[in-house]
């Protein structure tokens, strides 16, 4: 019997692009203290200005997220809280952060076999960040940003300690959170929009908004306060 033949599709997929990894380095460039976080691979870590991480991510991996936390304390377990993009009191994040939090997502391996890269404020702005392969090509294999004051132009309504909130987390409804079926640009997103073109600011934001390149291609560089 063909083993192979045996194996889902997805699997197989899984087997193939397991050797391939893409490595990210996230370097904190604020003048304050920025808490790195990472999912599903990385967890966390503490960068003060001027230091970096290094995390090797496998490819296929899906729906990952790198952000960062601010004003946060945690004691000698790893407990504790941030004020913003915290991860359930850890700082090994497991879990999604809390917005508000600026978002560099990515998939590895993924469609016609691309990575795939992008900067979301769907969950809203914290910290400003740019997000580039660390071997560009053309067209939509670039460096994206979003590095605009966005916290001192949020509007009121969505001004929050730390940050600019998303207008989802703030009002709920169709209209802003886009869970129940197609939607469109809104005032508050088009403020998003305005200062970071670049970044996704609503939920169905893709065409403007999704960039890649060639998988096993590029590794990529996240950088806070560019």
């Amino acid at each position: 019997m063909d083993y192979l033949a045996t194996l889902p599709l997805l699997l197989l997929l899984s087997l193939f692009t397991s050797g391939y990894a893409a490595t990210f380095e996230i370097r904190n460039n604020c003048p304050y203290t920025v808490w790195a976080a990472a999912t599903p691979v990385g967890g966390g870590r503490q960068l003060d200005q001027g230091q970096s991480w290094t995390i090797d991510v496998p490819g296929g991996t899906r729906m990952a997220r790198i952000w960062g936390r601010t004003n946060c304390n945690f004691d000698a377990s790893g407990r504790g809280s941030c004020e913003t993009g915290d991860c359930g009191g850890a700082l090994q994040c497991t879990a999604w952060g809390k917005p508000p939090n600026t978002l560099a997502e990515f998939t590895l391996t993924g469609d016609n076999n691309f990575d795939t890269i992008d900067i979301s404020l769907v969950d809203g702005f914290n910290v400003p960040l740019t997000f580039a392969p660390t071997n560009p090509g053309a067209d939509k294999c670039r460096a994206v940003s979003c590095t605009a004051d966005v916290n001192g132009q949020c509007p009121a309504a969505l001004k929050v300690p730390g940050g600019c909130n998303n207008p989802c987390t703030t009002f709920g409804g169709q209209q802003y959170c886009c869970n129940e079926g197609p939607c469109g640009p809104t005032d508050y997103s088009r403020f998003f929009k305005g200062l970071c073109p670049d970044a996704y600011s609503y939920p169905q934001d893709d065409p403007s908004s999704t960039f890649g390149c060639p998988a096993g291609s590029t590794g990529y560089r996240v950088v806070f306060c560019p």
